[in-house]
């Protein structure tokens, strides 16, 4: 099975695109701040009337443009097939670790680790309840869970067809056009999806304020897929390299089809 680079090239793939996904599942829970954690004010931005708008995103966006950039890497070579059976791979995988943590969050903790583990001379630092801690970073809303799973599933499958479509209008040429414009095209649909379902149906926000949020997250995200550009390039120059001329042409040409 190893000996074919093809088959090789698609297990690392898929690997990193579901550990990224994963990864980003689980520190989505924290918020903080960009323009801060780059040194700078924090934004005051005002959107569709809602105020104090800035950079405050979860975590997994860290990651989640980088799952896009893979998305487009693995169509490129292996097609809406491949893509497709990574994205209900990793879909499935996902429920299933939550599954795991929502068991794992309702074990009754050992006294000593709840009590006494987590105490320090430091207050900063300091955790008096061990298990109260591990239920809040690990017990997410069922609703952002929903939330985040149908917009990934969502983005995934517009982000392959409108790859495609640019594909069958450029050919091979512009890698830059069908990766970024299907990356931008899915990231916007993603980035409201989540919050309208976690938010709006969840939670009960205003729908004005869950666009302007989505709105400062779609432009950070609008930022990295126009910045990871040059690094889709570099991939393909890797595995192109890795596979040699001919293999790689002819997974193209059939992930063309």
């Amino acid at each position: 099975m190893f000996k074919n680079k093809a088959h090789t090239l698609f297990i690392i793939l898929g690997g990193f695109f579901i550990t990224n996904a994963l990864v980003a599942e689980f520190i989505g829970v924290k918020i903080f701040s960009l323009e801060e954690t780059l040194g700078f004010s924090s934004m005051d931005w005002t959107i569709l009337g809602v105020e104090g708008l800035g950079f405050n995103l979860t975590a997994g966006v860290l990651l989640w443009p980088v799952v896009f950039v893979m998305t487009d890497v693995i169509n490129e070579y292996y097609g809406k097939r491949g893509v497709r059976f990574l994205t209900y791979l990793t879909v499935g995988l996902i429920i299933y670790a939550f599954i795991i943590v929502y068991c794992a969050i309702h074990l009754s903790p050992n006294g000593w680790w709840d009590t006494l583990s987590g105490v320090t001379d430091d207050p900063a630092t300091s955790l008096e309840r061990m298990d109260v801690a591990f239920k809040k970073i690990f017990g997410q809303g069922l609703w952002i869970i929903v939330g985040s799973l149908v917009a990934f599933l969502v983005g995934q499958i517009l982000d392959v067809v409108v790859y495609q479509k640019i594909r069958k209008i450029t050919g091979e040429s512009k890698i830059w056009l069908r990766a970024t414009g299907s990356t931008l095209v899915s990231q916007f649909v993603d980035s409201y999806v989540v919050l309208i379902i976690a938010f709006y149906i969840g939670a009960d926000w205003d729908l004005v304020r869950v666009i302007a949020i989505g709105s400062v997250g779609y432009i950070y995200k609008f930022c990295m897929a126009i910045l990871l550009t040059p690094v889709i390039y570099f991939a393909h120059h890797l595995i192109d390299n890795y596979l040699g001329e001919p293999l790689a042409e002819k997974l193209k040409m059939e992930a063309g089809l």
